[in-house]
């Protein structure tokens, strides 16, 4: 079906709708009237005229634009609309009577009583559509919204931005139903684009759906837009990729609602606008979470999160708190970043019980206190030193947080009995060539080494993925620095690649992950295709309004040590098993010597003691067996993606 025939069903079909009440309307006027036992003569009458007041009424509704509008968001600007052409309609049946026979031999009641049905039918038509609708959405606001757009209408417009939404779906008029309720945001609506050609023409609480994404250069300069919002979060990577060149060639400001993997609780808000990201051209598909699942751990228990002010743990606790856990602990020893996220989480959550414990995984006597005194029943480990260059110029610091921190918390969950830890992994943790992949590697091993242990009965899991895009210190913020500063933006090396996935999408993998695991897992997560850091700075200096190598040059500045040019999810060793959830890989790791792990980790924390770092990384190599420290990453990589690809299928 071509969208022509699409629009001409959806209009017969409208018309004839309205056209049933109409006539219903008109008959029950007369039944009203004459309680209920309607005399011949006035029957003959009604049934003469019926076909006369459904048909002027139609043409009356036509050219007074109530077709336009989309049911499903009628508000009460609609209602009034309708009134007005009921009122009018009536008016001219009564003067064409008045003319044609001097209303000789007709009733005048009926007309008024048609007029009062005619407005609650027609509009009570369009309300169940939108009620069902809202039902659907369990969306509050959506009442309040009738309600207000009367005042709204009267608003002082002045000084107002000049606003053109793309997207006239349920986010872009979500988004205009809260412009339309608060005075505070200085914003007036002037149109609609949307790609969906059966929508074109339509209306949104009067406001008019022009055209498609195609004809948004022509659009937003013709009705003088001051600003474009993108409000389409289901949009994919090259969607976005092509609206965004559009927009930068309308040479006005223009943002973007989220991409539901980062709606927390899958609503869109005018307060989580923002300029469009990086991670808005990844491409990365909306997960889906086994939410019963998810919750059967979660929901009414006490979970602990190391690392809970960094840029995973956060987001971890984030998503932690839609589950509704009885108690949050956030485990962090930064400061300001626990204020923050506790201050965030207690507001946004207020009947979870969010406690904020400033301490440090290599401080076991915390630890120890901690779990003593809060029991968590789940434990997600990802407190961790992460940046590659930092850990080799202090290998002693990876030791001493990344290995020896780690035990520390594996000891208190086996203490304290925890039923569940999962270990936040790293995919530089799969044939290291630096310190800060050994030691995560490391940690790891120390994990793996608790399963089938006497001693223990919680169920330990690995999580292991790649970059994320816009953490803290990560490479996407610096190049934003690099290009506000003017240039260059330095990259490293023009064949680097890197996987990358967005920090929501990877937080609700690994709670999705936990809810799996039975024990010596180590799940891998689906990082889709490695992007070039090259075409990443190249995207982000577009996106930013510049031209790569005119405006902002970028400029290559060598490997440093403990670099890879290609990063691995999976290593030698390692047996993939699919899993439930398309995302979402297992493997089983290799054994290891507990005992033997144990007492060269002891070795090691002297060494950090010590600041040994040569000594460290020979202790490294003795457990960590594929560390290769002198490696630079140059060898060898095209037989380890074509490895990695194979085993991924």
């Amino acid at each position: 079906m071509t969208p022509r025939q699409f629009l001409l069903r959806n209009f017969v079909l409208v018309i004839a709708v309205d056209a049933f009440f109409l006539a219903i309307s008109w008959y029950f006027s007369h039944l009203l009237r004459f309680n209920f036992d309607i005399p011949p003569d006035h029957h003959a009458v009604m049934m003469r005229l019926i076909a006369v007041v459904v048909c002027a009424k139609i043409i009356v509704f036509f050219f007074l634009d109530l077709y336009r509008g989309m049911w499903r968001y009628t508000s009460l600007s609609d209602v009034l609309n309708i009134a007005k052409a009921a009122t009018i309609s009536t008016l001219a049946l009564i003067a064409l009577i008045t003319y044609t026979h001097g209303f000789a031999g007709y009733s005048r009641s009926p007309f008024i009583i048609d007029w009062i049905l005619t407005i609650l039918l027609i509009s009570g038509c369009r309300a169940g559509i939108r009620l069902s609708a809202w039902l659907g959405m369990k969306d509050e606001s959506s009442i309040i919204h009738s309600f207000r757009i009367l005042g709204w209408r009267k608003k002082d417009e002045k000084g107002r931005k000049r606003l053109l939404i793309v997207g006239a779906g349920d986010s872009g008029e979500k988004i205009f139903r809260e412009i339309q309720e608060n005075a505070s945001l200085r914003y007036k609506v002037i149109g609609f684009l949307d790609d969906d050609l059966t929508k074109i023409g339509r209306q949104i609480h009067g406001v008019r759906v022009y055209g498609t994404t195609a004809n948004l250069v022509e659009l937003s300069s013709r009705l003088s837009a001051d600003e474009i919002l993108i409000a389409i979060p289901s949009a994919t990577s090259s969607q976005m990729r092509v609206i965004v060149e559009r927009c930068k060639s309308c040479k006005v400001p223009f943002k973007t609602v989220p991409g539901i993997g980062e709606l927390i609780n899958g609503k869109v808000s005018i307060k989580a606008i923002r300029d469009v990201a990086y991670s808005d051209l990844l491409g990365r598909e909306p997960v889906r979470l086994e939410e019963d699942r998810i919750g059967s751990y979660l929901k009414g228990a006490s979970v602990l999160v190391t690392g809970g002010g960094g840029s995973i743990g956060s987001e971890l606790c984030r998503q932690i708190c839609r589950f509704k856990p009885a108690k949050l602990i956030l485990f962090e020893r930064a400061e300001s970043p626990l204020f923050e996220i506790d201050v965030e989480l207690k507001k946004d959550y207020p009947d979870v019980e969010v406690v904020p414990a400033l301490a440090d995984i290599r401080d076991r006597k915390q630890l120890s206190e901690v779990f003593r005194i809060h029991k968590p029943q789940a434990v997600f480990h990802a407190a961790a030193y992460k940046h590659v260059p930092m850990m080799e110029m202090h290998p002693w610091k990876a030791v001493k947080n990344n290995i020896v921190g780690t035990r520390n918390v594996i000891d208190a969950a086996n203490q304290y009995n925890v039923e569940r830890f999962v270990l936040v992994s790293t995919d530089k943790a799969v044939r290291p060539t630096n310190v800060m992949g050994a030691s995560k590697r490391a940690a790891e091993l120390i994990v793996n080494s608790q399963n089938g242990c006497a001693i223990s009965n919680t169920k330990f899991m690995i999580v292991r993925f790649g970059n994320v895009v816009g953490s803290v210190g990560s490479v996407v913020p610096l190049f934003r620095r690099q290009i506000e500063a003017g240039g260059p933006v330095t990259v490293t090396h023009p064949d680097m690649v890197r996987f990358f996935m967005t920090i929501p999408e990877a937080c609700q993998l690994i709670l999705q992950a936990g809810a799996m695991g039975e024990g010596g897992e180590i799940f891998i997560l689906d990082m889709g295709t490695p992007v070039k850091i090259a075409d990443m700075a190249r995207d982000l200096i577009r996106l930013s309004g510049f031209e790569p190598g005119v405006d902002i040059k970028i400029e290559f500045t060598g490997m440093r040590p403990g670099e890879k040019l290609f990063e691995e999810l999976i290593t030698e060793g390692e047996g993939i098993v699919p899993t439930g959830h398309e995302k979402i890989l297992v493997l089983r790791g290799k054994s290891c010597d507990g005992e033997r792990l144990n007492r060269v980790i002891d070795d090691m924390a002297k060494l950090a003691y010590v600041q040994d770092g040569t000594g460290i990384k020979v202790k490294l190599k003795e457990i960590v067996e594929d560390y290769n420290p002198k490696d630079d990453g140059r060898p060898a990589v095209a037989a380890a993606m074509a490895g990695q690809a194979a085993a991924l299928g």
